[in-house]
């Protein structure tokens, strides 16, 4: 017998709402079904929720809630939009307009097996930008997120896109261990990321978030299952290659010039104690590359901290947007 609670008895759910919602629109015209498939080519409105496709075809999807000053959020690896529904839900009421998509590879967006790297993701980041003809936006990036904020913002921030970021827990500079930066994460740890993942997926995917990343781990920790499940469950969403590939992207991508190239203001928050992208390597050092840099450190928060510490973040957030 399953546990209500598993994650495999939320696959379940999930595969008899989607089977509701089939025999729903399998009663409606041609016309209103294609209205309501969320990868209609045409990037239909649904709930807040659309599509675009960008120009080698891949389909990306996205959230834009509300009105105000645009907030933009890049997920970290391996998950999707929905990691960021605390911080959306939380900016929408303080009246900014939210907006986040699915990296390709990712979620609901095209299960690629191409344009798996940073140039593409910053690109197809700043494709939305467009479609959205978003201006003055802040744009907040977790983990892989952050080196997806740090690339778009360097290269596509300028004209008046971009008013401030903010980094969370971010791989900037460079997570790899190589001669010019030796505190960095061996490569054999990101080969076990790679092995683990094509072995195993499914498994991978449950170890992470009960363990290192949300902290789970340490003595005392309180382990909050939704959180689990819903890691697992997003990273399932998206694609396996897609994924694989990312591993590389995270752990090789060079963003030292990219933090000294941006103008803007930018908060770099990480904590001390994350298991995923090691503190002393990554938070401290991208603060001072930066010309506007503000470094927010935390003590005993783990890398998933927008998740399991949503009210500490979200507070800082939004003194620093309102700064």
């Amino acid at each position: 017998m399953i546990a209500e609670s598993s994650p495999l008895a939320a696959s379940r759910r999930e595969v008899v709402l989607t089977a509701l919602g089939a025999a729903a629109l399998a009663g409606l015209p041609a016309t209103a079904q294609a209205a309501h498939h969320p990868h209609s080519s045409k990037g239909p409105h649904i709930m807040g929720s659309s599509t675009f496709t960008t120009k080698d075809g891949t389909v990306i999807y996205y959230k834009d809630w509300g009105k105000g000053q645009p907030v933009v959020f890049h997920h970290g690896w391996p998950l999707s939009a929905d990691d960021w529904d605390n911080q959306m839900m939380f900016f929408l009421a303080q009246g900014y307009r939210v907006i986040a998509h699915d990296r390709r590879g990712h979620g609901r967006s095209t299960q690629t097996d191409v344009g798996n790297d940073m140039d593409t993701y910053a690109a197809d980041a700043a494709a939305l930008v467009a479609h959205l003809d978003l201006k003055n936006a802040i744009h907040v990036g977790h983990s892989t997120g952050g080196g997806e904020v740090a690339r778009y913002v360097a290269r596509y921030g300028g004209g008046g896109r971009v008013a401030k970021a903010a980094l969370i827990s971010a791989i900037p500079p460079l997570m790899l261990k190589t001669p010019a930066n030796p505190g960095g994460t061996p490569r054999e740890v990101f080969d076990g990321y790679r092995a683990a993942l094509a072995a195993n997926r499914a498994q991978f995917y449950l170890d992470v978030p009960t363990g290192p990343f949300y902290g789970f781990n340490r003595p005392g920790a309180k382990v909050i299952q939704g959180a689990i499940n819903n890691w697992w469950r997003q990273g399932m969403m998206g694609g396996a290659q897609a994924h694989y590939e990312c591993i590389k992207v995270f752990s090789e991508t060079d963003l030292t010039e990219d933090l000294k190239a941006i103008d803007v203001p930018v908060l770099v928050m990480h904590s001390e104690d994350d298991q995923i992208v090691p503190y002393a390597d990554s938070g401290p050092l991208s603060a001072k590359l930066l010309k506007h840099g503000t470094f927010k450190s935390y003590q005993g928060l783990p890398h998933g901290m927008p998740t399991t510490h949503a009210d500490v973040i979200n507070t800082d957030l939004l003194a620093f947007f309102k700064a």
